[in-house]
């Protein structure tokens, strides 16, 4: 089992046999043996049975008697839970959830923009401006780059002050968590530091117009720089894969 020093044995276990479900080692439809999983990740029966009780919760799995444990259809999983949002992008995402997951940032951000800009306060733009001073003094990190973003883009659905908008972070944070490592990680990226002091200057003189635009221009540039790493990578594959007479 994969270990992660910060959580438990149980939470663990939830992390490893959810990512095998998403990952699709489970398929829907098949049945989980706890006493397998016991003796596979090396724990107990009340450890597996409480990390079965957590991804039930989750929509993932379902119980019935002489049935067993099952792995449900996707379409009844929690598609919004942080964990599953983690889980389908720590591997390798596919095409149609990056496609999914900016069409979310498409729709949520201008509007949280739009209102940061008439309900910021001075703590909101503080926290913007400490983000954003972070990403400047990140250069290539790619850790410190994706954190100081994160804040940033924290701090920027908070200024909305929405309590519904600001639950919203946890999709917007899994897109840009998963964007910015596949491109930052890449090292092959246009400097966001300018559209994100764009977006701050907007914020800060109450323009949401502005705002809006910024914050569109910001996705643009997102998306550019994803599209070019995608691009570049299946070149690789591609060449990786050719005859010597056939590469480039």
């Amino acid at each position: 089992m994969v270990t992660h020093p910060s959580r438990g044995l149980h939470g663990q276990a939830v992390e490893e046999i959810g990512r095998r479900i998403i990952r699709g080692d489970y398929p829907p439809g098949s049945v989980l043996h706890p006493d397998k999983l016991e003796v596979e990740l090396g724990v107990s029966k009340t450890v597996v049975r409480e990390a079965m009780r957590v991804l039930a919760s989750k929509g993932l799995i379902e119980s019935r008697q002489k049935r067993g444990t099952t792995i449900r259809p996707r379409a009844h999983w929690n598609l919004l839970d942080s964990d599953l949002l983690r889980w389908q992008g720590s591997a390798a995402p596919t095409e149609r959830f990056l496609e999914d997951l900016a069409e979310v940032r498409a729709l949520v951000e201008p509007a949280g923009a739009r209102l940061a800009a008439a309900r910021r306060t001075e703590t909101d733009l503080a926290a913007m401006r400490q983000a954003l001073d972070a990403m400047s003094a990140a250069g290539t990190d790619a850790d410190a780059m994706v954190e100081a973003d994160l804040a940033f883009h924290r701090a920027l659905l908070n200024a909305a002050h929405n309590e519904l908008l600001s639950r919203m972070e946890v999709v917007i944070e899994a897109g840009l968590s998963i964007r910015d490592r596949i491109v930052h990680g890449a090292q092959h990226f246009s400097d966001s530091v300018p559209v994100h002091r764009a977006l701050l200057r907007a914020i800060e003189a109450g323009d949401p117009d502005a705002a809006v635009t910024a914050v569109e221009s910001l996705l643009s540039q997102a998306s550019r720089d994803l599209a070019a790493v995608q691009a570049r990578d299946g070149h690789d594959e591609d060449a990786a894969g050719a005859t010597p007479d056939e590469a480039p």
